[in-house]
């Protein structure tokens, strides 16, 4: 069972009709780009690089290019599918709406960013 099946607030995801593919290889975003989306699994794998290290593998379940979108800032990482992809795009309105209605995706959000920045910290990695 993936993290999302575990998680009911985040079942809606995994329902989205039309996800978008993308695959092996190819580079969903760039460090440096703006970023007005983020993204949520279905299924596959995404690295997450800083700089020429693979900072984080992401799998089904998982979201990714959440910073970009909450700060308004530029991409600090590229990501590039590892493996054939269906990903979830989430927009700023759409991201906005799901924190109102549903105060526990907030708080996961921030428990990702968290885990992130604990991570990077420990390992010396900085952006």
């Amino acid at each position: 069972m993936t993290y999302l099946e575990n998680r009911k607030k985040f079942s809606l995801f995994l329902k989205e009709p039309n996800p978008q593919i993308v695959p092996a290889g190819e580079t969903i975003f760039q460090a440096g780009e703006s970023g007005n989306l983020m993204y949520v699994i279905q299924s596959g794998s995404v690295d997450i690089i800083v700089g020429k290290q693979v900072v984080e593998t992401a799998d089904a379940g998982h979201i990714f290019g959440e910073m970009a979108l909450i700060d308004h800032h530029l991409r600090s990482a590229t990501a590039i599918a590892k493996t054939d992809c269906k990903l979830v795009p989430i927009d700023q309105k759409r991201f906005t709406f799901l924190v109102q209605q549903n105060p526990y995706f907030a708080i996961e959000v921030m428990q990702v960013l968290a885990e992130r920045l604990r991570h990077m910290n420990d390992t010396g990695i900085s952006f």
